[in-house]
């Protein structure tokens, strides 16, 4: 499958249209003021399913509609919102949809999944679920739709960063967080094309850092076991060989410890009063990183990629309170 383009962005983006939000784009005068720059959030927690995997899951299915080739049943992995984006998405186009994810899924995500419509078959590690949709998907009719390492699911997921950099006109720096790569590849194409000047950046768990260790590497290396990290939507075991190509063109990369995640998951709900998912509050780290590296005041867009947190995770993030530490840039 050959990489995706920008041209296949904007044709993602008329084409899932009628099915997605364009969602808000927010911002804290608070935290601006106490980091001295700008940052914008593009609310992906605020789409349907809430979060930006529905934008790439619902381009797939249009994309065939449009060659005639729907299938007569899909299957996918995911670790929990591509399951419900494509739960979703299946029933807007009445195919019926089966999602492979292991036992550790979170609650919240697993009963959305189910009450979209779709069949979950659980598993008890990563690796077991995602052999087992690959058995499933030879059978006859079936379509398998990947998490991320698809040309349509990238272009559809490029369509939020396309839709903030067509609101906002420019921007200094662009983030995002990187799991299998998806967003964070569309994200790039759309950056590139409409903010050139803009330097691109990836965020991921130091706990499930494969993306860090494949770019050291200058390949693709897999984690060696189920990563542990508040961000689980960041914990995928691989990054795709249609996403790497785009994440070795990143201007910068950061690996975020699991107090950074808990630290920046409180303070933006605490700070933009929305539900934000973990591995959406990490890119901030990054932005923080980021801006004392710069000379002069800046404006970041951080993609915010979903908000569906449980209770058990949602526990373990409000374990310490770190909101008596206002986020102020160290000189």
């Amino acid at each position: 499958m050959p990489l995706p383009t920008f041209d296949d962005v904007l044709a993602a983006s008329l084409r899932i249209k009628p099915h997605v939000h364009r969602t808000p784009i927010l911002n804290s005068s608070l935290l601006d003021s106490w980091l001295g720059h700008r940052v914008y959030f593009k609310v992906e927690a605020l789409q349907r399913i809430g979060a930006f995997k529905l934008r790439g899951a619902i381009n797939v299915l249009s994309w065939l509609k449009e060659q005639n080739e729907l299938p007569q049943q899909i299957v996918a992995n995911s670790s929990g919102n591509h399951a419900q984006a494509v739960a979703y998405a299946a029933a807007q186009f009445d195919i019926p949809a089966t999602i492979y994810s292991t036992k550790t899924v979170s609650r919240v995500k697993a009963a959305a999944t189910r009450f979209y419509g779709a069949e979950l078959a659980l598993f008890d590690t990563r690796v077991e679920a995602d052999a087992a949709v690959q058995e499933a998907a030879k059978q006859p009719g079936t379509l398998w739709i990947p998490p991320f390492n698809h040309a349509q699911i990238i272009a559809g997921q490029g369509t939020a960063a396309l839709e903030a950099l067509q609101d906002l006109k420019q921007v200094d720096g662009v983030f995002a967080p990187v799991g299998g790569g998806g967003l964070m590849s569309g994200t790039l194409l759309a950056c590139r094309a409409l903010c050139p000047d803009a330097q691109v950046i990836g965020a991921e768990p130091l706990a499930a850092n494969d993306a860090a260790n494949s770019l050291r590497a200058g390949k693709i290396v897999a984690l060696p076991g189920p990563a542990n990290t508040l961000a689980d939507g960041a914990a995928t075991p691989a990054v795709g060989d249609l996403t790497f190509p785009f994440l070795q063109q990143l201007d910068d990369f950061y690996e975020v410890d699991e107090a950074q995640i808990a630290y920046w998951t409180q303070w933006l709900q605490h700070l933009l009063k929305i539900h934000v998912e973990p591995t959406s509050a990490m890119s901030m780290a990054a932005v923080a990183s980021w801006l004392q590296e710069q000379d002069k005041p800046s404006t970041a867009l951080v993609i915010l990629s979903g908000g569906n947190i449980d209770q058990s995770r949602m526990q373990e993030i409000w374990q310490t309170d770190y909101l008596s530490q206002p986020p102020i840039l160290s000189e």
